[in-house]
């Protein structure tokens, strides 16, 4: 075999330049973060399940919910829970940044959760601003100024 003084030593080379990642790591591990579960209540399966397949579940609640119009959710254990993660979920776990941020940044996902749903820490609302499409149809500033939105508790702080 020609130049098998360099084909054989570069082999080598390549093999643990390749593995050398898994061997540097060895028996090195990040624990998983705990989330910061609520002094009072019970969640509406168990630990190990909603560890697990909280998305699972909180995808058959919308469908149920949003789809069906069912609102009320039986457990395992045949407890009825209100189907609502803003009334539900949000009521026990309400530190959205302890609870599911730790766990979701640890797995590098991002829920959707909160593309249409208001996270519990920011749930102070901003008087809306007058658009160019209302003044255009002539409607009123008591409907989209300051003066409603105060009257209704959301003026901005």
């Amino acid at each position: 075999m020609y130049n098998s003084d360099k084909v054989i030593p570069g082999i080598i080379i390549f093999v643990l330049f390749v593995t050398l990642p898994i061997w540097w790591n060895h028996g090195k591990s990040v624990a998983a973060p705990e989330p910061e579960l609520p002094k009072k209540g019970r969640c509406v399966e168990s630990k190990e399940y909603m560890r697990s397949h909280h998305m699972q579940l909180l995808n058959v609640w919308r469908n149920e919910a949003i789809r069906q119009g069912m609102r009320i959710y039986t457990s395992s254990d045949g407890a009825r829970f209100w189907i609502s993660l803003q009334n539900g979920c949000m009521k026990c776990h309400n530190n959205k940044s302890k609870f599911c941020d730790r766990c979701h940044q640890f797995a590098a996902v991002e829920p959707y959760c909160w593309n249409c749903h208001i996270p519990p820490e920011t749930k102070k609302f901003k008087a809306p601003k007058a658009s160019g499409l209302l003044k255009l149809f002539g409607v009123p500033p008591v409907l989209h100024g300051s003066s409603q939105a105060e009257s209704y508790g959301h003026a901005e702080h």
